[in-house]
């Protein structure tokens, strides 16, 4: 299982990798605020990287549900300067989070390797020519509607089989206009116009999602159906669950994980993998 981002080959054959979150952001739902300028934000992103974090996620606009959209200029000013000095000093994976194709162009000119696009490369046209262009690692993740709509009435007669059928129609436009598959990753979108029952079922039938040996990325970090099972409000109280998610997502086929709080998960996925790969 290769993954190509520009001049880079990701082996995920065996190892998984972490993808830690960075929300340059004031309104994300867990961590807004908290490194929204430039100084905390390069921070966090190594501290990240000391714990174990292989990517970093750069993103700009909050995709929280009924989050307000902003403009390209003010999303370039949140994440440009952080992906330039995270670059100047760090020679690892680096994602821009985004559905807008300036963003992600300039942000691949000072140095992003991946575009992490929640749109699946259907909300700007010019998204799917720049990364044939670029041949940057492409990441397809499922949405039922937008981050201003998604949650008022998810609704699927089978919502495995539609994830599945989103990605096989996203795999076949893509690699048709050029792009290799070996550039893509994709990402069922927990928490993304799906409820609960909607996302322990997809979590559930995980294996299912897994196409044309392409890896699977797993977003579940802190999400508010952890807290719905857990009856439990608390978003601090989120990150054991995660961690515990993070070892079965492995288990089951997820080779990347975007979380928050990177330490424990990347303890958890190396644990994973020194049981399901012993002799």
């Amino acid at each position: 299982m290769i993954w190509r981002a520009i001049n880079r080959t990701i082996d995920l054959s065996q190892r998984g990798m972490i993808m830690g979150i960075l929300n340059t952001t004031p309104d994300s739902f867990s961590d807004g605020g908290l490194h929204d300028d430039t100084t905390r934000a390069l921070k966090h992103a190594f501290q990240m990287i000391e714990e174990g974090a292989e990517i970093i996620d750069v993103g700009g606009e909050s995709t929280r549900p009924g989050a307000p959209k902003v403009t390209v200029q003010e999303e370039l000013q949140r994440v440009i300067p952080v992906i330039c000095e995270l670059r100047a000093t760090w020679k690892g994976l680096i994602s821009i989070d985004t559905t807008k194709a300036h963003v992600a162009s300039v942000a691949l000119d000072v140095g992003a390797d991946i575009i992490n696009d929640i749109s699946g490369l259907r909300a700007d046209a010019d998204m799917l020519p720049l990364c044939l262009r670029s041949r940057c690692g492409v990441i397809i993740m499922h949405m039922q509607g937008t981050p201003q709509t998604m949650q008022l009435c998810p609704t699927y007669e089978d919502v495995v089989d539609e994830v599945r059928s989103f990605f096989e129609e996203r795999y076949r436009a893509i690699t048709t206009a050029g792009v290799t598959a070996e550039q893509l990753c994709f990402d069922p979108g927990i928490g993304f116009g799906k409820t609960p029952e909607h996302n322990w079922t997809l979590l559930q039938r995980l294996p299912e999602l897994l196409i044309h040996q392409r890896p699977l990325l797993l977003g579940i970090s802190r999400k508010s159906f952890i807290g719905h099972r857990l009856r439990d409000p608390e978003i601090a109280h989120r990150n054991w669950p995660t961690v515990a998610l993070t070892a079965y997502g492995r288990e089951h086929g997820a080779m990347i994980h975007r979380v928050h709080e990177v330490k424990n998960n990347a303890q958890a996925l190396r644990m994973t993998e020194a049981l399901t790969q012993a002799d």
